[in-house]
Formats: C-alpha cells, structure tokens, sequence
C-alpha cells in the first residue's frame, strides 16, 4: 500500500494502524520523514475505552484537529491493508468532519 500512497509537505499522508486493543494514526510527510501529528487510543482519556467505533472517530477527531493546528488541511488517506469499513472508516469520516480533506 505505500509503495503508491506517498505523503508530500503539501499533502502529507494520514497513516492508520489498527490492532486488536488500539488504533493509532499518524499525519505523516514522506519527504521531509517526519511526523506532523498523531493521536491513538493509548492516550490517557481514551484508554478506558474499549476499541469500537466510537473509540476510533474519538482518535479521527482528535489526529485531525492536531493536523489543522500543525496548519495540514489536506491529507492522503493510507488505511495501511486494512479494509475501510468500520473502525478504519469512523476514524476516516470523523477527520472528515474535523474538516480535513482526503
């Protein structure tokens, strides 16, 4: 899946991960190799918090309004060979309404 999906500084890309306790997500420039923002469900007012859907657009809200103070308004979406349904695509719509731009 990276092999196509490449982030730029214009563009950086939102890298998700997902195992079977936490999701993590990243906002991530390729060509600088840096990381722009990032959120997961080990922080400390998530943690309590099984993973379900609720718990991943809670992780979506949260990396996209740190990717908007990082001043990143459009992103390119890496779903990581996860299939985009369920916890993948509440953390997907959720930075969607946060206002980034996939």
């Amino acid at each position: 899946m990276r092999k196509r999906v490449r982030g730029t500084q214009a563009r950086p890309r939102l890298a998700v991960y997902r195992s079977n306790r936490y999701i993590y997500a990243q906002v991530i420039d390729d060509v600088g190799g840096r990381t722009l923002a990032a959120a997961s469900s080990l922080e400390t007012e998530l943690r309590s918090d099984s993973l379900n859907v609720g718990t991943a657009t809670k992780v979506g809200s949260l990396v996209a309004s740190r990717a908007k103070d990082a001043g990143v308004s459009a992103v390119v979406f890496d779903r990581g060979g996860f299939k985009f349904h369920g916890k993948i695509k509440a953390l997907a719509d959720a930075a969607r309404e946060e206002g980034l731009e996939f």
